[in-house]
């Protein structure tokens, strides 16, 4: 049994979307980034890249490819989830909290985690998407951007 742990944060910018699970949430602003960059993804893909002691999100699928520019995060970590995979590990459980002021998630969380649960190859009871505030602290708290954490446990197949 193997744990890994991934983080992200992105600043908001105007006119993009917000996605986040890949579920498109609607808000007048979105996450900055080079792919469609859902954090919440990004945060589990890098979990899982470390649990498999495969490196990092970047090494893989880094910024200055153009091959993921506005790509889907879903693509991402689902193909994350194949190379922990042909390394020998499969996901068993992943914990995972976003970390923003607005809009509230609740009314998404079913959909982020079917779509979690989708990409690692488990099923959504092995799926946890929480959600807090940073209580107006930070870059996060300022309303300025968003992060999100996430636990991968993995298993030797």
């Amino acid at each position: 049994m193997r744990a890994g742990i991934g983080f992200d944060v992105h600043a908001f910018a105007d006119g993009r979307p917000l996605v986040l699970g890949g579920v498109t949430i609607p808000s007048a602003r979105g996450l900055d980034g080079h792919s469609d960059a859902d954090i919440l993804c990004h945060a589990v893909a890098d979990a899982v890249l470390g649990a498999a002691a495969l490196g990092d999100l970047g090494s893989h699928f880094p910024s200055s490819d153009e091959r993921w520019r506005n790509a889907a995060s879903t693509e991402l970590l689902a193909k994350a989830v194949e190379m922990a995979a042909d390394a020998g590990f499969r996901v068993v459980a992943i914990d995972a909290t976003i970390v923003l002021e607005q809009p509230p998630l609740a009314p998404y969380r079913d959909e982020m985690r079917k779509h979690l649960a989708e990409c690692c190859r488990v099923d959504v009871a092995d799926v946890s998407v929480k959600a807090t505030t940073a209580d107006g602290l930070g870059l996060v708290g300022r309303g300025e951007g968003a992060a999100a954490l996430a636990v991968a446990t993995l298993d030797a197949r």
